[in-house]
């Protein structure tokens, strides 16, 4: 059963959030009412409540008033210089000879990686190592092999198109990856391959869309167990 949010809260508990939410502290009023405080903001604002001017000029409410002084000799004055301006950081122990040299070759590297290096992705695919260009990010360092080929034999991927491996020809040795294996098709149709709708019986998916909406009304009720228990 969907129910509008906040409807846990009892007329009490509003009654007393509405007539002491402008000039008192909130965890005070989360404390007595027996509410969690991201429960009391939550309800204050749905609420459209604000604290009020003269409660926010107090100390209590925490916010640092004009011209006041927090901890006296603490902040800095007008020209005061940092106690570690002009001094370089020294961490100690090997680190001065192990860091990585600024203006030194990105092979000489510990964990470099040559180009031509290949890998696989945490999504399945082999990648290959195509540029050590410092302006690019490391990951775009690397580009899915397949794409490379299906590139090689006819072009540029077009704009708003993929490579995808033909179904059942997917694999990641780069030496069995060839152009008659690949298909080039728009992002919208690579959704569509995708789609449990496609790929399933029509009563396996609808059991997939059954347990997807089992699963979020397990999940709500939980949500509001766990809001009511606090």
């Amino acid at each position: 059963m969907n129910r509008p949010a906040g409807w846990w809260w009892t007329d009490a508990q509003i009654a007393e959030l509405d007539r002491r939410y402008p000039t008192e502290r909130t965890e005070d009023i989360a404390n007595d009412i027996g509410r969690s405080l991201r429960s009391t903001y939550q309800m204050a604002i749905k609420r459209g409540l604000k604290k009020s001017p003269d409660y926010l000029a107090t100390e209590e409410s925490g916010r640092c008033q004009k011209g006041q002084r927090i901890a006296p000799g603490s902040e800095f004055k007008p020209g005061q210089a940092a106690w570690n301006k002009g001094r370089k950081f020294n961490p100690g122990g090997r680190s001065a000879e192990t860091r990585f040299k600024a203006g030194r070759p990105a092979c000489e590297a510990h964990n470099y990686l040559p180009i031509g290096t290949e890998r696989v992705n945490r999504d399945g695919y082999t990648e290959r190592k195509v540029t050590d260009d410092p302006g690019m990010s490391p990951a775009r360092r690397w580009v899915a092999v397949h794409r490379l080929v299906w590139e090689a034999a006819n072009g540029p991927v077009p704009a708003g198109h993929i490579v995808v491996f033909k179904r059942g020809h997917a694999t990641t040795d780069s030496a069995l990856i060839t152009a008659d294996h690949l298909d080039c098709i728009t992002r919208v149709e690579n959704m569509r391959r995708n789609s449990y709708h496609n790929n399933y019986p029509k009563e396996v998916a609808q059991l997939i869309q059954l347990r997807g909406a089992l699963n979020r009304k397990i999940k709500n009720r939980a949500v509001c167990h766990e809001e009511q228990s606090q």
